[in-house]
Formats: C-alpha cells, structure tokens, sequence
C-alpha cells in the first residue's frame, strides 16, 4: 500500500518562503509525512509538475534550495496522468494543475492534499476518498 500527500501551488508557496504565514504549518506537515512510514504502507511528500511549474519552483535555482531539501518528489505529466488530467478538467473545468493534482490522486492507496482549495480538491478527487489538510 501506498499513502502519498500531495502538495498544490500554495502550500508550495508556503514552504518556500519563510514569511509566508503559513510556512511553518507546511514545514511540519511536510516534515512528519517525509519521515512516516508503517509496516503496510510507504509514504511519500510529492508535488505534480504542472503544480511545481505554476508556483515558478526551478530545482536548479539557489531560492529553491530548502524545499529542494525536503524530499519531495515529482509526478510527472506522462501520458497516462495527462490523459487522466484531460478527463478531470474536462469533467470539472479546473485548471490544469488542479487536474493533475486530480489524476495523481488515482495512482495511491492514500491521498493527503496540503491545499488552499479543499473544495476543487474534492471536486477532482471524483469518488476516492481524500483527506485534505486546509491552508
């Protein structure tokens, strides 16, 4: 089994700045996740690569050393998560990141999502159960 929690554009946003007032929040949830593992399951801290595009994170970009510390990994936009995202945005008319967002939730047996819109969240979850940790 498999927990992932997923990371949207401002939870990103958050752990990348230290002043955001919301940073130390994200930093602790980011942290415990990364570190929790059980007997059944592997957990994992990832973020969607349309996600990390709209937040202008560069993993090769000095501003971006800390979160590039943290573990967190990226799904990537292959075709089987872009075909998923196209039926999710066309099912919701979410952006396309929301859609990602959506279509890598179908590939875990657990989903966290640190998100600022809980209400798109459940919306591209379609039926799977998701819980979602609010900013």
């Amino acid at each position: 089994m498999s927990w992932v929690v997923l990371l949207d554009n401002e939870a990103v946003h958050a752990l990348a700045d230290p002043s955001h007032r919301k940073h130390h929040q994200v930093v602790a949830y980011a942290h415990i996740a990364s570190r929790s593992k059980t007997r059944t399951m592997t957990v994992s801290v990832a973020v969607p690569s349309t996600v990390r595009v709209e937040a202008g994170w560069d993993r090769t970009a000095p501003a971006w050393a800390f979160i590039n510390r943290l573990g967190i990994t990226d799904i990537p936009l292959d075709a089987r998560h872009a075909n998923a995202a196209a039926a999710i945005r066309n099912r919701t008319g979410v952006s396309v990141a929301d859609a990602h967002l959506g279509a890598a939730m179908l590939t875990a047996d657990q989903v966290t999502v640190v998100t600022s819109d809980p209400d798109d969240m459940r919306v591209v979850a379609g039926g799977k159960h998701v819980a979602v940790v609010a900013l």
